[in-house]
């Protein structure tokens, strides 16, 4: 699992390049930015299960059909399994906020797992809304705890909701 660091030295590495004034201007936007992630990362850890919570919470007022028969998260092990993912996906999105390079989900998170859903049956679209839905938790509890909230933080969010919306099974 590579950092935004590793990335940019393997990329001049791969060109026989030294260093130049935008790589150095970017490693240091990393190195001011890491307090901000290593704080949100913090915050996400200690607060993960609610942070789930709140996210379901609101995805359900907006959607209840998904509670109802015949939607994705009707029965327990549905629900279960859908409460499962939002997790994984927060977890995820922690590490890439550390990292600060969104490419580890698409390494570890995206890669297969369209595959995965699409053979199941489940629409990504609620998905994507879900993360994104964390994605203001997150940043509500930030703000809340004096913590600046910046691009940074909702990126990881993006990139996943992006990743999972362009392969939408259904929309519903």
């Amino acid at each position: 699992m590579a950092d935004a660091l590793a990335a940019l030295i393997g990329r001049y590495d791969l060109r026989g390049r030294y260093l130049d004034r935008d790589a150095v201007d970017q490693i240091g936007d990393y190195f001011s930015a890491a307090e901000q992630r290593l704080a949100a990362a913090e915050r996400i850890s200690a607060a993960a299960g609610s942070i789930v919570r709140e996210a379901s919470a609101r995805l359900f007022r907006a959607e209840p059909d998904l509670l109802n028969p015949g939607g994705n998260a009707y029965t327990t092990r549905r629900l279960s399994a859908c409460l499962r993912d939002m997790d994984y996906f927060l977890r995820y999105a922690s590490y890439a906020l550390v990292a600060g390079d969104n490419r580890i989900l698409d390494e570890r998170v995206l890669g297969g797992l369209n595959e995965t859903y699409k053979s199941l049956g489940v629409p990504t679209g609620p998905t994507a809304r879900s993360i994104m839905l964390m994605a203001d938790v997150v940043e509500e509890m930030l703000v809340d705890a004096g913590i600046p909230v910046g691009p940074l933080v909702r990126a990881p969010f993006q990139h996943l909701a992006r990743g999972l919306a362009e392969a939408n099974v259904r929309n519903r």
